[in-house]
């Protein structure tokens, strides 16, 4: 621990290393590209030499050898059915380092360490909830973290040093660190995380077979609600098993839901409109309003509603960038941007959330730049 302390007390990029990263695909090789950076010295070890040499060519570190120095700090960055594995033997290889995993199941990774009896003093679990639809190290990102949320899990176990070492990192990387229990991390990760994966692959596993003419028709919506579908699934496959319980409960919760709107579609009784269908869907859009209404706001703050500015933008090379520099130049702050576009046509509409008391002005001063503003 003294190495760790030592870096510790001199750092000031949390931990100035050296890292050592067990696994370097989207999460590792991304965590080591913003390490790197930073000026920490980063070693990268994978399985495979081919994406450990794709890691270190995109600037994530340099490979590890025997001859490399022991790292301050271990982040296992594998699989969650591998983790717990790899922590265990990152303890018994380096017996002073601070070890850390990034998987996105906390619970069982620690039942296992602890059955191993492993040092579990310098182990702290974390999780960056941060990601893309493509995993793999060539999808990796160097801002990657910046404005997740980084949950930083100990057991009754872990050093106070380890926290801190965990939540500074968080914090070196553009992260905003928050504690959890792996109990509480698991639960809320099923319902905002585990379950929402499940959701858009099952809604797009029904487009398999669907007529073409049907998919011709497909929107903005779709592309939303589908986005993830397109995730890794023998990584997800892990992720979900790692977490059966917690993703059963809210499931069950979600099918409740849903057979009550099934149940309505059934059996609509004679008179149209339903009231008693009416009644089952008005209810559950209703209580979708509240739950959206819930998620934290940019930077994890408290929502906030903003107005929306449709302008549409032609389908040309460099119009967005255009669009940005008109906006830009009126000294208005974009909030939030959603593209909608399909394949094939002239123009797309660009949504821009702003500040409802500026909307007006800046819809004016687009227009007089001679963007059609197609509401506001």
């Amino acid at each position: 621990m003294e190495n760790l302390k030592t870096n510790l007390a001199n750092s000031q990029v949390g931990t100035t290393g050296p890292v050592l990263i067990i696994g370097v695909g989207l999460l590792g090789a991304s965590l080591g590209m913003r390490l790197s950076k930073l000026g920490v010295k980063v070693f990268l070890r994978d399985i495979s030499p081919v994406v450990t040499a794709l890691a270190c060519d995109m600037g994530a570190g340099i490979q590890w050898d025997e001859n490399c120095p022991s790292p301050a700090l271990v982040v296992v960055a594998t699989p969650p059915d591998v983790a717990a594995r790899q922590v265990i033997s990152a303890l018994k290889e380096f017996p002073e380092s601070l070890v850390t995993d990034v998987a996105s199941v906390k619970a069982v990774i620690l039942t296992e360490i602890k059955e191993a009896r492993a040092d579990i003093s310098r182990y702290v679990g974390s999780h960056p909830m941060a990601g893309r639809e493509r995993s793999g190290t060539a999808f990796a990102r160097e801002d990657l973290f910046e404005s997740r949320p980084w949950v930083v899990v100990p057991s009754e176990h872990t050093s106070a040093e380890a926290v801190l070492a965990m939540r500074t990192l968080a914090l070196d990387v553009g992260s905003m660190p928050l504690q959890l229990d792996a109990e509480t991390h698991d639960q809320s990760v099923a319902l905002v995380s585990h379950v929402p994966q499940l959701v858009s692959s099952l809604l797009a596993a029904q487009l398999a077979k669907a007529p073409l003419e049907s998919l011709g028709l497909s929107g903005q919506g779709l592309r939303d609600t589908t986005r993830i579908a397109s995730s890794d699934p023998a990584l997800w496959a892990a992720i979900i098993a790692g977490n059966g319980e917690h993703v059963a409960k809210v499931l069950r919760c979600f099918a409740d839901d849903m057979q009550q709107v099934l149940h309505a579609l059934e059996h609509p009784g004679a008179a149209f409109p339903s009231p008693s269908l009416v009644g089952a869907v008005t209810l559950a859009m209703r209580q979708g309003n509240l739950g959206v209404a819930r998620i934290p706001g940019k930077h994890g703050g408290a929502p906030r509603r903003y107005q929306e500015v449709m302008v549409k933008v032609p389908d040309i090379a460099g119009s967005l960038a255009r669009l940005f520099q008109a906006v830009g130049d009126t000294g208005i702050n974009i909030e939030d941007l959603e593209l909608e576009h399909s394949p094939g046509a002239a123009f797309g509409v660009a949504r821009l959330a702003i500040e409802p008391n500026a909307a007006n002005l800046l819809a004016e001063k687009l227009a007089v730049k001679g963007w059609e503003i197609v509401s506001f």
